[in-house]
């Protein structure tokens, strides 16, 4: 089976590596070869730049038309990088992409090499994704496309879109469950050391992230930490202030001048963000989910889950299994 990965000036080196480590290297047993056949084509090939000091090698895309007339491709996939929006306005490159698309069993993006597709028209009237800094600027530019800023990976149909970077190598790891079954899946997780296997629907922002850049000089890292082990609990700003040292006047003041949220606010949005990644991962009831994260009931976490999330806790677990079946 032939993955052709395209290439372009100025690719992000771990678009291109991570998914291709992950196709050159999955088995369908321990004891068989590989299943798929790997190459990287540019538009007039040789060596292209990365975003780091490494080149990469490439064929020409033409020999898909002339050395390899007729040779399927199973999977084709669209690197991304800075250079995809200069790439999206090369019309004899893009070109090129339509005509292998139309050779191609899948079709697929890494980050930005959605607009790439996008220009290509292959993602009209379907849902796609890109890295989220990109989102607003895809969407506005390509219309047509049904821009969905959270999901790290959307399925629709045959074309498969990836938010930024390591979102490649999940979407990867998806396609081989899809082609040759969770074991193998699971097996080339393990090799590659990462977690089997981030559901499309798990947000591409991390509000863990997002905290700990906020918080720079880790001044509320401990709360965070103990918040994050005891959900479960009754959690005032008295408490919070209490763990801090600080009165709950002062800490209210210091954590939202921080945070640039209120404490309460907070917890809320750890609370909620705990029981998403719950319901996506499980088939846990909401009322036992809402019981865990603190929420008492499942009517005060579906409150909790518009007021921060504008969706209901049925609508982002079914938003999981759409992402992953498209």
């Amino acid at each position: 089976m032939n993955v052709v990965f395209v290439v372009y000036p100025d690719i992000v080196l771990l678009d291109l590596v991570g998914p291709l480590q992950v196709f050159t290297h999955a088995r369908r047993g321990a004891d068989k070869g590989p299943v798929y056949k790997t190459h990287v084509v540019s538009f007039k090939g040789g060596p292209t730049e990365t975003n780091t000091i490494l080149q990469i090698d490439s064929d020409p895309l033409t020999n898909w038309f002339e050395a390899h007339q007729g040779t399927p491709i199973h999977t084709l996939v669209i690197v991304g990088g800075d250079g995809a929006l200069v790439a999206a306005l090369d019309q004899p490159f893009v070109y090129q992409i339509k005509r292998l698309a139309g050779r191609a069993g899948r079709i697929c993006s890494v980050c930005s090499g959605a607009f790439v597709l996008a220009a290509a028209g292959l993602l009209d009237g379907r849902r796609a994704v890109t890295h989220w800094e990109d989102c607003d600027n895809l969407a506005a530019q390509y219309p047509e496309v049904e821009v969905e800023v959270d999901p790290i990976y959307i399925k629709d149909g045959l074309v498969w879109t990836s938010a930024g970077i390591t979102a490649g190598i999940d979407m990867a790891l998806a396609i081989i469950e899809e082609d040759l079954g969770a074991p193998a899946a699971i097996q080339m997780a393990r090799s590659l050391v990462t977690p089997m296997v981030r559901s499309g629907g798990q947000s591409q922002f991390s509000a863990e992230l997002d905290r700990k850049a906020r918080d720079a000089e880790g001044r509320f890292r401990e709360l965070h930490e103990w918040l994050g082990s005891n959900l479960q609990a009754p959690i005032s700003v008295d408490v919070m202030a209490a763990r801090c040292g600080m009165s709950s006047r002062n800490f209210s003041r210091q954590y939202t001048a921080t945070m640039g949220t209120p404490p309460a606010k907070a917890v809320e949005a750890i609370r909620v963000d705990a029981a998403r990644n719950l319901l996506g991962a499980s088939e846990t009831g909401i009322k036992s989910i809402a019981a865990a994260c603190g929420f008492q009931d499942g009517g005060r976490m579906r409150r909790a889950f518009l007021r921060q999330i504008k969706t209901t806790p049925s609508q982002s677990r079914a938003q999981f299994n759409h992402s992953e079946t498209g």
